[in-house]
């Protein structure tokens, strides 16, 4: 089964995703599971994860309707506040939707220390005991806190989205490349071959300017942690799907065909079984 293991929906709305700006004005409108499923069909695509882009258990709620409406929604990584005193009472409830795989906060969107909170780090640890994944979202610059967060979560099943976003644009690399070394030493996490189009110059870029970036992240990571995700919609403020996917078929094609199942569908079967 072929996996996309990241992409959103919603109905859009100008207070709700006002991080939508001016530059991103093609996703400003509402993207739902019948504008999805065609693309995927054209492309064989089997099935695909819907995660969060709002910071609500409304959120978690509209994906899982979602979810269970469309057949291809094969899994939901919700929202809901890690740091809340009911927290347990919360999980046992979305416990008992199958179609719940996970959570993801905005943590690029969070001041430094956030997310090694103690308060913070309690939730995310209490995912696993309930069956749950965590996401990973964060900008490049906070790649040192998420080592420290690794430490204090040895066995929590973890993935970051977007290879913790490199800027492609300005070239950035070794930094980002040092940490993920240490990152990769962690074997309980996985990563996402996903929204690198969007930190890269949206206008003009190539193909070769990815090729440091996934190059480092096979050779650290292996195919048997990497899931391929499409970042639909955000990625149309660069690429379409398909050059989506024609970056990362460039570079895995000389795999063997095992080593390719297992990044696009295999890996996320796994991870959030699906």
């Amino acid at each position: 089964m072929r996996i996309d293991s990241h992409q959103h929906f919603w109905q859009y709305d100008i207070n709700r995703h006002s991080w939508i700006n001016d530059d991103m004005s093609v996703i400003r409108k509402d993207f739902l599971p019948q504008d999805l499923d065609p693309i995927l069909k054209d492309h064989g695509i089997d099935a695909c994860v819907a995660v969060q882009a709002d910071q609500t258990d409304e959120e978690s709620h509209f994906l899982l309707g979602l979810a269970e409406e469309n057949p291809f929604v094969k899994g939901v990584v919700g929202w809901t506040d890690l740091k809340s005193s009911e927290l347990d009472q919360t999980l046992e409830m979305y416990q008992q939707n199958g179609l719940l795989k996970g959570f993801r906060h905005i943590l690029q969107g969070e001041p430094e220390g956030f997310m090694l909170d103690a308060a913070f780090v309690k939730g995310v640890s209490r995912l696993k005991d309930f069956g749950f994944s965590y996401d990973i979202l964060v900008y490049s610059r906070q790649l040192p806190e998420v080592v420290e967060l690794l430490k204090q979560l040895p066995e929590m099943p973890l993935v970051i989205d977007h290879f913790a976003k490199p800027d492609i644009k300005a070239g950035e690399f070794d930094v980002w490349f040092k940490h993920m070394q240490t990152l990769s030493g962690y074997d309980h996490l996985h990563i996402k071959l996903s929204g690198l189009v969007t930190e890269a110059d949206w206008k003009s870029w190539h193909m070769t300017d990815f090729e440091p970036y996934i190059e480092s992240i096979l050779a650290l990571f292996g195919p048997e942690r990497i899931l391929f995700g499409s970042d639909w919609p955000v990625c149309l403020v660069a690429a379409s799907y398909e050059q989506v996917l024609e970056i990362v078929n460039q570079y895995i094609e000389k795999l063997s065909m095992e080593e390719q199942k297992a990044i696009m569908g295999l890996n996320a079967q796994h991870f959030y079984k699906l």
